[in-house]
């Protein structure tokens, strides 16, 4: 049976180019029709070209990335899936970033096979270590940025100028929460939240010495 070698690249968001590692693929001699591509996330291998791709694998054929981050970012997973590849498949990987990363070159080379797998233990380290950290480092800028008033997501959503009579006449039953949210042009979660605001706005007025009703306060009449 003829040996038969694959290309494989990844991106993890739909808006990123796979060009440089197309590129890398086929001067490495791979023909187009024989190179797969993922746009997903490499935490886990459960992604549709990937799995058609080691479908078609058999002994001794060639499995090409350019570089490790390309096939996965999760350590642990990384190594079980080498592992699967080389032992369970018997087929070969290239890493064209780091040619240690070569089984073709370590088969039968016991020296060989023990660089490969100490090198690819350290780089899957590696990947995984910077993924966690980067993670670390955007959760910090959100806490920084938060403790800075900044804001994120959508704004909130302003009250009509009449959202209080709409109040009022639903405190006065001449409307359901759905009627009142309906007139709003809201949602009905959307406007019990601005109702149940409302209504702690009035306690915590009661709270500085208010001596109004709920009535009156809807009103505007301090």
């Amino acid at each position: 049976m003829t040996i038969q070698t694959y290309g494989y690249a990844r991106v993890s968001a739909k808006d990123q180019n796979l060009d440089r590692q197309y590129v890398a693929l086929l001067d490495f001699g791979i023909e187009p029709k024989k190179i797969f591509a993922d746009k997903a996330s490499g935490k886990d291998f459960r992604r549709p070209a990937y799995l058609r791709l080691k479908r078609l694998l058999r002994p001794g054929d060639v499995l090409v990335v350019k570089s490790i981050d390309r096939l996965g970012r999760n350590y642990d997973e990384v190594l079980e899936e080498w592992r699967v590849l080389t032992k369970k498949k018997e087929a070969a990987i290239v890493v064209i970033d780091m040619p240690l990363l070569d089984t073709r070159e370590s088969k039968g080379n016991l020296t060989g096979k023990l660089i490969s797998d100490i090198v690819l233990q350290l780089l899957s380290y590696v990947s995984q270590v910077e993924r966690e950290n980067i993670k670390q480092r955007q959760a910090e800028g959100i806490a920084a940025a938060k403790a800075r008033g900044v804001r994120f997501g959508r704004p909130p959503k302003k009250q009509p100028h009449n959202f209080r009579a709409i109040v009022y006449d639903r405190y006065l039953g001449r409307l359901t929460r759905k009627e009142a949210a309906s007139n709003l042009n809201v949602s009905l979660s959307t406007y019990n939240r601005w109702e149940k605001q409302l209504e702690e706005d009035y306690q915590a007025s009661l709270e500085r010495g208010y001596k109004g009703s709920f009535e009156r306060f809807l009103k505007g009449r301090h």
